[in-house]
């Protein structure tokens, strides 16, 4: 956005303070930005009031610093090189936002969902209560639910937001119960099949000396396709936009003027630098992705869209319908980046002067000191995972990168892909030939340096479990060849067209990637090869895969008419299986080569 409003909105303040005393003037000038709204001390407000609207998303119960390149943001440097800075950690991340809000009278603190969810173990093994505590430490004020909250279903959402220990393993802490999120789960687009009404709250309004903001939270429409059936079971799914645009109509029939949307859907810029301009105006330039189309669809009573699930950077305008520019931003995942947005608020009208909304992304950088309180927190359970959590599990010569990668095809994608078919291979296992891999399962990189007192190189069942954090049970079923080509013809088109999902794939599979191509022709058929042979379309193949893409989970429909199935081990315990069968503390076990799928661009 260009600097002018900004400049306007400057000047005004200025003349407004030199129409009062000289030294009222003066004192102004020294004062913090954001304090001069309090009023000039002549009993009358000032017309308009900055609001700061701090927000982050996809943190996945990222306690402590992700580790690997997984923890790293992309930053482009004046010469326009990019250079990698660690970020994240919720006691750095704590800092950050305490930081921002010192001298803003008005700050509120949202974010855009899957708070929880794919946690590593420090938070998942005691299902994200950890995280819900930190949050509340954060001042978090509301959040959007994304797919992940529905991962263990609604009832254990709906604990996670009360309180009250887990149902199956109790409170975990003597005399201590969970008390539950201090912030609204803010759901408008999940009703209950049964009576049609909201899961949870749709909206809620932030409120501060007459000041009032509020907040509808959505979910992706399409959250049934990316979450296990038990998760979503007994729920209905709404459009982003009329969702939207219908509790919008709600608040502005209350008096509710400036509205933020938290939406848990999102897009992807054209660079993978937070500090990409996406106004630039080049060709190529921007942002793609489903969130442009629901941004354009939003209503104009929304004054701000608060962005996820892609765990991409932007701060992007897009218009809105009326073809007035309105932001649009998403903070990465992990609590790497949060976002500094500020809203002028102008009280006669109780709207936001949309002219001068001004946004900016920030990295949460380690070298800052640590939240004391969160490091607390972080050191209790710790303790309590400690015994579960640092028992060996292998060794590995170098890190095997999985989230970290961006290459279709990851070197951890095939460690664990082989693990698969290696554990479910035995004919009393499954006798299984091929395996399957959703790419978005591999939730972090397996880290060659210690995370503790372990010595580098040792992966801990910490570490082990932050790379799969489900514990899917493994099935393998009958698949035709026709259905096997179909199914990899479906990384690239039908549901996965826009933003291709590619499977990673057990050794003796391979075939070449074509992206010069569109659609199903991109998977291009006939190298298709099993082995060395070409795949069989009337014959019966056995396919080991999770539960999740056997359900035809990520918009694989060929996966999901498998047949003859056969429930195995957890796709955690086949993992540390291998692990345990591949590698010793003198010979480790290597990243393996990436020679599966020929790629070309």
């Amino acid at each position: 956005m260009s600097a002018t409003p900004q400049k306007n909105r400057a000047s005004r303040r200025v003349l407004a303070a030199a129409a009062g005393l000289a030294t009222v003037g003066a004192l102004v000038a020294a004062m913090p930005a954001g304090a001069h709204d309090r009023g000039h001390g002549h009993g009358h407000k000032p017309r308009t009031v900055d609001v700061q609207l701090l927000s982050f998303n996809d943190l996945h119960g990222n306690l402590e610093p992700p580790a690997g390149s997984a923890g790293n943001v992309s930053e482009t440097q004046p010469d326009g090189t990019v250079k990698a800075i660690p970020a994240g950690g919720v006691e750095y991340l704590a800092t950050s936002l305490r930081t921002a809000r010192k001298g803003n009278p008005y700050s509120v603190t949202a974010a855009g969902g899957d708070m929880v969810g794919a946690s590593p173990l420090l938070s998942g093994l005691f299902h994200d209560e950890p995280t819900i505590e930190a949050l509340n430490g954060l001042d978090l004020d509301v959040t959007a639910v994304g797919n992940h909250e529905f991962d263990e279903g609604a009832t254990e959402l709906a604990r996670l937001q009360n309180g009250g220990c887990h149902p199956v393993e109790g409170c975990y802490e003597k005399g201590k119960k969970f008390k539950g999120a201090d912030f609204p789960y803010l759901a408008a687009n999940v009703t209950k099949e049964k009576t049609g009404k909201p899961l949870l709250r749709p909206y809620t309004v932030w409120k501060k000396n007459g000041v009032k903001i509020g907040f509808i939270g959505v979910t992706l429409e399409g959250t049934p396709d990316i979450v296990t059936a038990n998760g979503v079971k007994g729920l209905k799914f709404h459009d982003e936009v009329e969702t939207i645009n219908k509790y919008a109509r709600e608040l502005d029939r209350k008096g509710v003027k400036s509205i933020v949307a938290l939406i848990h859907e999102g897009g992807a810029p054209a660079s993978t630098s937070y500090n990409y301009d996406c106004d630039s105006p080049g060709a190529g330039d921007g942002i793609s992705g489903p969130i442009v189309d629901i941004a354009k669809g939003i209503t104009p009573k929304v004054d701000a869209l608060v962005t996820g699930h892609t765990h991409q950077a932007y701060v992007c305008t897009v218009p809105d319908p009326s073809g007035k520019p309105r932001m649009v931003t998403s903070a990465s995942s992990f609590g790497k980046l949060y976002t500094d947005t500020t809203l002028t608020y102008d009280r006669r009208t109780n709207d936001i002067v949309r002219t001068s909304v001004k946004s900016a992304n920030h990295v949460v950088t380690r070298d800052q000191p640590k939240a004391p309180d969160m490091t607390r927190l972080i050191d209790r359970w710790n303790r309590l995972a400690a015994p579960i959590a640092n028992k060996p599990q292998g060794w590995i010569s170098a890190d095997i990168n999985g989230r970290g990668s961006t290459a279709p095809e990851k070197p951890l994608g095939n460690v664990i892909a082989d693990a698969q078919l290696e554990g479910l291979a035995p004919a009393d296992k499954g006798g299984a030939e091929v395996a399957f891999m959703n790419p978005g399962g591999i939730r972090a990189d397996l880290v060659h340096k210690a995370s503790g007192s372990e010595g580098d190189g040792v992966v801990t069942y910490g570490e082990a479990f932050t790379v799969q954090p489900f514990t899917n049970m493994m099935n393998v079923v009958d698949l035709t060849g026709a259905q096997l080509v179909a199914a990899l013809q479906q990384q690239v088109s039908g549901a996965n067209a826009a933003s291709p999902k590619i499977l990673q794939v057990s050794r003796g599979l391979t075939y070449t990637l074509d992206l010069t191509k569109s659609g199903a022709d991109r998977v291009v058929a006939d190298t298709i090869r099993l082995n060395g042979e070409a795949i069989d379309p009337a014959r019966t193949y056995r396919v080991a895969m999770n539960e999740f893409l056997a359900g035809g989970g990520d918009g694989f429909p060929a996966l999901g008419a498998g047949t003859n199935k056969l429930v195995g081990a957890s796709d955690l315990d086949l993992f540390n299986a291998y692990l345990a069968a591949h590698s010793t503390a003198t010979a480790p076990l290597a990243p393996p080569a990436t020679d599966r799928i020929t790629v070309i661009q």
